[in-house]
């Protein structure tokens, strides 16, 4: 091929690119696949608000995790070796928001599924912790059922499924 007729190739893969597919090299009409960042633009600040509840569960169950693990190597529980499985399961655990935290900060259509199901998996523990008595367990349960539920909320908003590029159609 003569560097004349690649030279006319060039703005036509260029102008394809600026379509609908933006950057990712496919025909305009085709939206990014499932793994990639939803539509361009500034991220939704509910978007954001449910990506930072998320983490804060994540961070929450991580100190948990490691308290349960201290206490069962240093201090003198029932069952040590019960306590240190359950630190390990509860780090298990904080892996499912963080991750679904990173993804709707990085707006990734496959993030919401894993953020509903963390602020459903939250709402039993949070029933539990409030019937368990003492000002600090109800306080803490009353406290994670807000943050469930008002996650939850921001993370099936219209306007958080549009940034994540979730149309009526795919859900």
């Amino acid at each position: 091929m003569s560097s004349k007729q690649s030279a006319s190739k060039t703005p036509r893969k260029s102008a394809a690119r600026k379509g609908a597919g933006a950057g990712t090299g496919r025909p305009a009409g085709q939206g990014a696949p499932a793994g990639q960042a939803g539509p361009e633009g500034p991220r939704p600040t509910r978007l954001t608000v449910a990506a930072a509840l998320s983490g804060l569960e994540g961070v929450a169950l991580v100190a948990s995790g490691i308290y349960l693990l201290v206490m069962g190597l240093l201090g003198k529980p029932d069952s040590p070796q019960q306590a240190e499985t359950g630190g390990l399961t509860v780090l298990a655990l904080a892996v499912l928001p963080l991750v679904a935290a990173r993804g709707l900060w990085l707006r990734r259509r496959w993030s919401r599924g894993p953020a509903m199901v963390t602020q459903i998996m939250a709402l039993p523990v949070a029933w539990t912790l409030a019937n368990a008595g003492g000002a600090l367990m109800i306080t803490a349960g009353v406290t994670l059922a807000l943050v469930a539920m008002g996650a939850l909320a921001l993370v099936v908003n219209p306007t958080a499924t549009e940034a994540l590029g979730i149309t009526p159609r795919d859900v």
